[in-house]
């Protein structure tokens, strides 16, 4: 097979959806690979480096899509992109469709078949291709909250782990799961007060046994939300619903009672967004400032650290890379059914059913 990986174009996207280490991988079982001419320069690695391990470098990105059979991206096409996708194509990267119409009509359009990696599941019901990133955004929402709350950022100038004789900022994370978890390391290391909602008890007794009681756990119900939330110096949103849109937990009329100068950090925002004010904002301009409460809601936070996110990607994407090259996805979804929930878009039709609900789109299985 004839595997594309072309340069990333979204604003502030340094990732890359193939390492010399997974190219090298592919081209061992038999392979082409074709790089875009500088995709890996974001984080270092040259075209010299891809050469070197036997991939062939092209200069634009419609060569990559003239001539490869799979295209592995990390983000989404943009609309261009997905102007260049044609029936034979076999797309895999993350897709995020309940959230995006266009995108969604424009794969529609090209006949292609989408396999998204955010809905790929494994045997115990986890999504092995969002769990990286996802570790490394909740991470990364306790950085970008601190530092928002900065008065310079227009933040109410507290310093999440205080001082003695000061007290800490409170930190809510509304969702207890790899996000979550990952937010809550950090916040916790850094000495901050925090609190995890979650509606999954059993998750909820684990939380409460890996923190040693460093962190509070409560079950969430609209008013005890809404009272943390108001207390709240920092809300991390990190709420997941697989494949559909993110429900709204943090009112307009909540966030507008919230402390001046308190953040609002959303994680789910590739899914719409989790707080109803929510808009995605890129790394160049990341927050948005409404009635006194500061937005950070980067669609791609993880592209910050490229470096760091490009490999844990590709730790997990490599294995399903391979079989979908080496069986062709028709029977490499055949023979695995976790493979088989990833597929979102299949002949023009939308083959997830909660992508289908949440755009009012028909819903049609995948045809093996």
């Amino acid at each position: 097979m004839i595997i594309g990986c072309p340069k990333e174009i979204k604003v502030h996207e340094y990732r890359v959806g193939l390492t010399p280490s997974s190219a090298s991988e592919l081209i061992r079982n038999g392979h082409t690979v074709i790089m875009e001419k500088n995709a890996g320069n974001g984080i270092g690695i040259s075209d010299s480096d891809y050469e070197n391990v036997g991939c062939s470098i092209l200069l634009k990105p419609d060569e990559i899509f003239k001539k490869a059979e799979m295209i592995v991206k990390v983000k989404e096409p943009q609309l261009h992109e997905c102007a260049m996708l044609e029936p034979h194509h076999l797309l895999f990267t993350y897709l995020h469709l309940a959230a995006d119409k266009p995108q969604t009509e424009a794969l529609l359009k090209s006949g292609c078949t989408a396999i998204a990696y955010e809905t790929v599941t494994s045997d115990d019901g986890s999504l092995p291709l969002l769990a990286p990133m996802s570790e490394v955004a909740g991470r990364m929402s306790i950085q970008a909250g601190a530092h928002a709350l900065e008065k310079a950022s227009g933040g109410r100038g507290i310093l999440l782990g205080g001082v003695p004789g000061v007290a800490p900022a409170k930190v809510v994370i509304i969702g207890g799961g790899v996000s979550g978890m990952n937010a809550a390391e950090m916040a916790v290391g850094l000495g901050a007060d925090v609190t995890i909602f979650d509606r999954n008890l059993n998750q909820m007794r684990y939380l409460d046994q890996r923190f040693r009681g460093a962190v509070k756990t409560i079950y969430s119900t609209a008013h005890a939300l809404e009272e943390a939330v108001l207390d709240a110096d920092l809300v991390i949103g990190a709420v997941l619903v697989a494949g559909a849109a993110a429900p709204k937990l943090v009112s307009a009329k909540t966030a507008k009672n919230m402390k001046n100068g308190a953040v609002l950090v959303d994680i789910s925002i590739d899914q719409g967004g989790c707080f109803e004010n929510s808009k995605a904002t890129t790394h160049s301009d990341p927050t948005f400032v409404i009635d006194g409460v500061v937005y950070y809601c980067v669609a791609n936070m993880p592209g910050a650290v490229a470096y760091t996110s490009t490999f844990a990607l590709n730790n997990a994407t490599l294995p399903f890379t391979v079989q979908l090259a080496n069986k062709g996805w028709k029977k490499a979804c055949s023979d695995d059914e976790h493979l088989l929930n990833g597929v979102n878009i299949q002949n023009g039709s939308v083959t997830f059913e909660a992508v289908a609900n949440d755009l009012d789109l028909p819903y049609s299985s995948v045809i093996l």
